[in-house]
Protein backbone atom coordinates (compact mmCIF):
# COMPACT_ATOMS: atom_id res chain seq x y z
CA UNK A 1 0.00 0.00 0.00
CA UNK A 2 2.81 2.17 1.27
CA UNK A 3 4.69 1.33 -2.50
CA UNK A 4 1.15 2.35 -4.23
CA UNK A 5 1.37 5.84 -1.99
CA UNK A 6 4.74 6.73 -3.20
CA UNK A 7 3.98 5.76 -6.71
CA UNK A 8 0.92 8.49 -7.42
CA UNK A 9 2.83 10.99 -5.56
CA UNK A 10 5.98 10.86 -8.10
CA UNK A 11 2.98 11.00 -10.59
CA UNK A 12 1.50 14.06 -9.21
CA UNK A 13 5.09 15.29 -8.72
CA UNK A 14 5.58 14.53 -12.67
CA UNK A 15 2.68 15.94 -13.94
CA UNK A 16 2.75 19.26 -11.35
CA UNK A 17 6.45 19.73 -13.35
CA UNK A 18 5.05 19.18 -16.48
CA UNK A 19 2.34 21.60 -16.10
CA UNK A 20 4.51 24.23 -15.03
CA UNK A 21 7.01 23.89 -18.04
CA UNK A 22 3.49 24.27 -20.37
CA UNK A 23 2.19 27.25 -18.70
CA UNK A 24 5.90 29.06 -18.88
CA UNK A 25 5.43 28.22 -22.91
CA UNK A 26 2.21 29.65 -23.06
CA UNK A 27 3.16 32.69 -21.58
CA UNK A 28 6.30 33.17 -23.63
CA UNK A 29 4.24 32.60 -26.78
CA UNK A 30 1.72 34.73 -25.59
CA UNK A 31 4.52 37.75 -26.00
CA UNK A 32 5.97 36.47 -28.92
CA UNK A 33 2.71 36.07 -30.58
CA UNK A 34 1.90 39.79 -29.42
CA UNK A 35 4.91 41.54 -31.63
CA UNK A 36 4.55 39.07 -34.77
CA UNK A 37 0.74 39.66 -34.96
CA UNK A 38 1.06 43.71 -34.83
CA UNK A 39 4.18 43.24 -37.47
CA UNK A 40 1.93 40.84 -39.73
CA UNK A 41 -1.03 43.55 -39.04
CA UNK A 42 0.75 46.69 -39.71
CA UNK A 43 2.30 44.98 -43.15
CA UNK A 44 -1.00 42.90 -44.49
CA UNK A 45 -2.78 46.11 -46.11
CA UNK A 46 0.58 47.26 -47.51
CA UNK A 47 1.18 44.05 -49.02
CA UNK A 48 -2.43 43.27 -50.18
CA UNK A 49 -2.45 46.59 -52.18
CA UNK A 50 0.89 46.30 -54.10
CA UNK A 51 0.19 42.89 -54.85
CA UNK A 52 -3.44 44.26 -56.44
CA UNK A 53 -1.26 46.94 -58.19
CA UNK A 54 1.38 44.54 -59.44
CA UNK A 55 -1.56 41.79 -60.46
CA UNK A 56 -3.16 44.94 -62.54
CA UNK A 57 0.06 45.88 -64.24
CA UNK A 58 0.77 42.57 -65.55
CA UNK A 59 -3.38 41.50 -66.69
CA UNK A 60 -3.54 45.47 -68.91
CA UNK A 61 0.13 45.04 -70.48
CA UNK A 62 -1.46 43.05 -73.29
CA UNK A 63 2.03 42.44 -74.28
CA UNK A 64 3.25 45.69 -74.89
CA UNK A 65 6.26 45.51 -72.69
CA UNK A 66 7.79 42.34 -71.68
CA UNK A 67 7.50 40.86 -68.07
CA UNK A 68 9.63 37.89 -67.80
CA UNK A 69 8.61 37.73 -63.85
CA UNK A 70 4.75 37.18 -65.74
CA UNK A 71 5.72 34.62 -68.72
CA UNK A 72 3.42 31.62 -68.80
CA UNK A 73 5.04 28.56 -70.13
CA UNK A 74 4.47 24.90 -69.50
CA UNK A 75 5.56 23.97 -66.14
CA UNK A 76 7.74 21.16 -66.54
CA UNK A 77 9.72 21.89 -63.09
CA UNK A 78 8.03 23.36 -59.99
CA UNK A 79 9.87 25.08 -56.77
CA UNK A 80 7.75 25.17 -53.57
CA UNK A 81 8.79 27.39 -50.79
CA UNK A 82 7.46 25.77 -47.59
CA UNK A 83 7.46 27.77 -44.39
CA UNK A 84 7.15 25.85 -41.23
CA UNK A 85 8.21 26.29 -37.57
CA UNK A 86 12.26 25.24 -36.06
CA UNK A 87 10.65 24.03 -33.30
CA UNK A 88 7.26 21.80 -32.42
CA UNK A 89 5.12 21.54 -29.27
CA UNK A 90 2.69 23.62 -31.41
CA UNK A 91 -0.02 21.52 -31.99
CA UNK A 92 -1.15 20.31 -35.61
CA UNK A 93 0.57 23.55 -37.10
CA UNK A 94 3.51 21.74 -38.90
CA UNK A 95 1.64 19.02 -39.89
CA UNK A 96 -1.36 20.84 -41.24
CA UNK A 97 1.36 22.67 -43.41
CA UNK A 98 3.37 19.66 -44.16
CA UNK A 99 -0.22 18.26 -45.50
CA UNK A 100 -1.51 20.93 -47.53
CA UNK A 101 2.15 21.24 -49.48
CA UNK A 102 1.60 17.01 -50.35
CA UNK A 103 -1.93 17.64 -51.11
CA UNK A 104 -1.02 20.38 -53.67
CA UNK A 105 2.09 18.68 -55.26
CA UNK A 106 -0.39 15.72 -55.78
CA UNK A 107 -3.24 17.36 -57.27
CA UNK A 108 -1.78 20.22 -59.45
CA UNK A 109 1.66 18.45 -59.95
CA UNK A 110 1.67 14.72 -59.50
CA UNK A 111 3.02 14.36 -63.22
CA UNK A 112 5.86 16.86 -62.41
CA UNK A 113 6.63 14.95 -59.42
CA UNK A 114 7.12 11.57 -60.89
CA UNK A 115 9.88 12.98 -62.88
CA UNK A 116 11.39 14.35 -60.00
CA UNK A 117 10.89 17.80 -61.25
CA UNK A 118 9.29 18.85 -57.84
CA UNK A 119 12.08 21.37 -55.48
CA UNK A 120 11.12 22.54 -51.59
CA UNK A 121 13.12 25.20 -50.70
CA UNK A 122 12.22 24.60 -46.95
CA UNK A 123 12.01 28.02 -44.41
CA UNK A 124 11.87 26.32 -41.22
CA UNK A 125 13.79 23.27 -40.10
CA UNK A 126 10.65 21.20 -39.17
CA UNK A 127 9.26 21.51 -42.56
CA UNK A 128 12.90 20.54 -43.60
CA UNK A 129 13.10 17.04 -41.49
CA UNK A 130 9.67 15.99 -42.65
CA UNK A 131 10.18 16.65 -46.18
CA UNK A 132 13.19 15.30 -46.74
CA UNK A 133 12.84 11.84 -44.40
CA UNK A 134 9.81 11.73 -47.16
CA UNK A 135 11.70 11.15 -49.68
CA UNK A 136 10.79 15.09 -51.41
CA UNK A 137 13.89 16.87 -52.67
CA UNK A 138 14.24 19.58 -50.76
CA UNK A 139 16.77 22.72 -50.16
CA UNK A 140 18.06 23.75 -46.74
CA UNK A 141 19.78 27.30 -48.02
CA UNK A 142 16.90 29.28 -46.40
CA UNK A 143 16.06 26.67 -43.60
CA UNK A 144 17.16 28.82 -40.49
CA UNK A 145 15.53 32.55 -41.50
CA UNK A 146 13.62 32.34 -38.76
CA UNK A 147 17.12 32.26 -36.13
CA UNK A 148 17.30 36.30 -37.67
CA UNK A 149 13.56 36.87 -39.62
CA UNK A 150 14.44 40.39 -41.28
CA UNK A 151 13.60 41.28 -44.25
CA UNK A 152 16.76 41.04 -45.96
CA UNK A 153 17.39 37.72 -45.15
CA UNK A 154 13.58 36.68 -46.55
CA UNK A 155 14.37 38.77 -49.62
CA UNK A 156 17.38 36.30 -50.37
CA UNK A 157 15.21 33.67 -50.84
CA UNK A 158 12.63 35.88 -52.82
CA UNK A 159 15.43 37.45 -55.47
CA UNK A 160 16.92 33.41 -55.71
CA UNK A 161 13.25 32.09 -56.90
CA UNK A 162 13.01 35.13 -59.25
CA UNK A 163 16.07 34.11 -60.80
CA UNK A 164 15.91 30.57 -60.99
CA UNK A 165 12.42 31.45 -62.36
CA UNK A 166 13.81 33.97 -65.34
CA UNK A 167 16.55 31.11 -65.98
CA UNK A 168 13.69 28.47 -66.34
CA UNK A 169 15.24 26.54 -64.45
CA UNK A 170 11.65 26.55 -62.77
CA UNK A 171 8.29 27.05 -64.32
CA UNK A 172 5.89 27.99 -61.45
CA UNK A 173 6.82 28.79 -57.63
CA UNK A 174 4.15 28.30 -55.21
CA UNK A 175 4.33 29.22 -51.28
CA UNK A 176 3.29 26.83 -48.66
CA UNK A 177 2.04 28.88 -45.41
CA UNK A 178 -0.27 29.35 -43.17
CA UNK A 179 -2.27 32.75 -42.86
CA UNK A 180 -2.76 33.99 -39.31
CA UNK A 181 -6.34 34.62 -38.34
CA UNK A 182 -6.43 34.69 -34.67
CA UNK A 183 -4.56 33.27 -31.67
CA UNK A 184 -6.72 29.81 -32.15
CA UNK A 185 -7.05 30.00 -36.02
CA UNK A 186 -4.61 30.01 -39.03
CA UNK A 187 -5.52 29.13 -42.48
CA UNK A 188 -3.41 27.00 -44.22
CA UNK A 189 -2.88 27.47 -48.06
CA UNK A 190 -1.08 27.24 -51.01
CA UNK A 191 -0.91 30.47 -53.45
CA UNK A 192 1.27 30.86 -56.74
CA UNK A 193 4.07 33.20 -56.75
CA UNK A 194 5.72 33.04 -59.90
CA UNK A 195 4.64 33.79 -62.77
CA UNK A 196 2.69 36.75 -61.34
CA UNK A 197 -0.69 35.73 -61.21
CA UNK A 198 -3.34 37.81 -63.35
CA UNK A 199 -6.67 39.39 -62.40
CA UNK A 200 -9.39 38.22 -63.75
CA UNK A 201 -11.14 41.13 -66.20
CA UNK A 202 -15.26 40.46 -65.51
CA UNK A 203 -17.06 40.61 -68.69
CA UNK A 204 -17.57 44.55 -69.69
CA UNK A 205 -14.88 45.84 -67.28
CA UNK A 206 -13.08 48.54 -68.12
CA UNK A 207 -9.25 48.59 -68.95
CA UNK A 208 -7.56 50.42 -65.83
CA UNK A 209 -5.77 53.59 -67.36
CA UNK A 210 -2.76 53.53 -65.73
CA UNK A 211 0.43 57.01 -66.27
CA UNK A 212 3.74 55.30 -65.85
CA UNK A 213 6.22 57.50 -64.94
CA UNK A 214 9.14 57.00 -65.45
CA UNK A 215 8.55 54.82 -68.62
CA UNK A 216 6.35 51.64 -68.38
CA UNK A 217 9.76 49.05 -68.46
CA UNK A 218 11.69 51.16 -66.24
CA UNK A 219 9.24 51.29 -63.66
CA UNK A 220 7.77 47.35 -63.84
CA UNK A 221 11.98 46.61 -63.67
CA UNK A 222 12.41 48.07 -60.63
CA UNK A 223 8.48 48.10 -59.31
CA UNK A 224 8.04 43.95 -59.62
CA UNK A 225 11.07 42.81 -57.65
CA UNK A 226 10.17 44.43 -54.77
CA UNK A 227 6.83 43.89 -54.38
CA UNK A 228 7.42 40.29 -54.65
CA UNK A 229 9.32 40.86 -51.93
CA UNK A 230 7.12 42.27 -50.04
CA UNK A 231 5.06 39.52 -50.77
CA UNK A 232 7.26 36.73 -49.68
CA UNK A 233 7.93 38.73 -46.32
CA UNK A 234 4.01 38.81 -45.65
CA UNK A 235 4.39 35.23 -45.79
CA UNK A 236 6.42 34.75 -43.20
CA UNK A 237 5.34 37.11 -41.14
CA UNK A 238 1.95 35.38 -41.24
CA UNK A 239 3.62 31.96 -40.71
CA UNK A 240 5.00 33.68 -37.44
CA UNK A 241 2.47 34.82 -36.03
CA UNK A 242 0.52 31.48 -36.99
CA UNK A 243 3.49 29.18 -34.96
CA UNK A 244 3.39 31.27 -31.71
CA UNK A 245 -0.67 31.50 -31.56
CA UNK A 246 -0.82 27.57 -32.55
CA UNK A 247 2.13 27.35 -29.86
CA UNK A 248 -0.16 29.11 -27.40
CA UNK A 249 -3.23 27.57 -27.73
CA UNK A 250 -1.34 23.64 -27.40
CA UNK A 251 0.27 24.74 -24.79
CA UNK A 252 -3.21 26.10 -22.64
CA UNK A 253 -4.56 23.05 -24.00
CA UNK A 254 -1.73 21.13 -21.88
CA UNK A 255 -2.44 23.14 -19.20
CA UNK A 256 -5.76 22.35 -18.97
CA UNK A 257 -5.10 18.43 -19.61
CA UNK A 258 -2.65 18.45 -17.03
CA UNK A 259 -4.88 20.08 -14.38
CA UNK A 260 -7.73 17.49 -15.05
CA UNK A 261 -4.81 14.19 -14.88
CA UNK A 262 -4.35 16.05 -11.14
CA UNK A 263 -7.63 15.96 -10.01
CA UNK A 264 -7.97 12.32 -11.13
CA UNK A 265 -4.62 11.88 -9.48
CA UNK A 266 -5.37 13.63 -6.01
CA UNK A 267 -8.51 11.10 -6.10
CA UNK A 268 -6.67 8.34 -6.31
CA UNK A 269 -3.92 9.04 -3.72
CA UNK A 270 -6.68 10.13 -1.71
CA UNK A 271 -8.89 6.59 -1.60
CA UNK A 272 -5.75 4.97 -1.67
CA UNK A 273 -4.35 7.32 1.74
CA UNK A 274 -7.91 5.99 3.37
CA UNK A 275 -7.77 2.19 2.02
CA UNK A 276 -4.10 2.86 3.85
CA UNK A 277 -5.76 3.94 6.88
CA UNK A 278 -8.64 2.11 7.16
CA UNK A 279 -6.02 -0.80 7.11
CA UNK A 280 -4.41 -0.04 10.04
CA UNK A 281 -7.52 0.37 11.69
CA UNK A 282 -8.42 -2.28 11.63
CA UNK A 283 -5.20 -3.74 12.55
CA UNK A 284 -5.22 -1.94 15.45
CA UNK A 285 -8.61 -2.96 16.60
CA UNK A 286 -7.99 -6.55 15.52
CA UNK A 287 -4.87 -6.49 17.98
CA UNK A 288 -6.58 -4.52 21.24
CA UNK A 289 -9.68 -7.12 20.55
CA UNK A 290 -6.88 -9.75 20.99
CA UNK A 291 -4.95 -8.88 23.80
CA UNK A 292 -8.35 -8.63 25.35
CA UNK A 293 -9.27 -12.34 24.88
Amino acid sequence: MAGQLKEVRNRIKSVQSTQQITKAMKMVSAAKLRRAQDAIIQMRPYAQKLQEVLSNIVSNSDGDVSIKLAEERPVEKVLFIVITSDRGLAGAYNTNIIKTAKLTIEEKYAAQFKKGNVTIWNIGKKGFESLSKSGYKTDAAYKDIFLNLTFENVQAASVAAMKAFENKEFDAVEIVYSEFKNAATQRFQSEPFLPIPKVEKKAGAKKADFIFEPNKEQLIAELMPKILNTQLYKAVLDANASEHGARMTAMDKASENANELLKALKISYNRARQAAITTELTEIVSGAAALQG
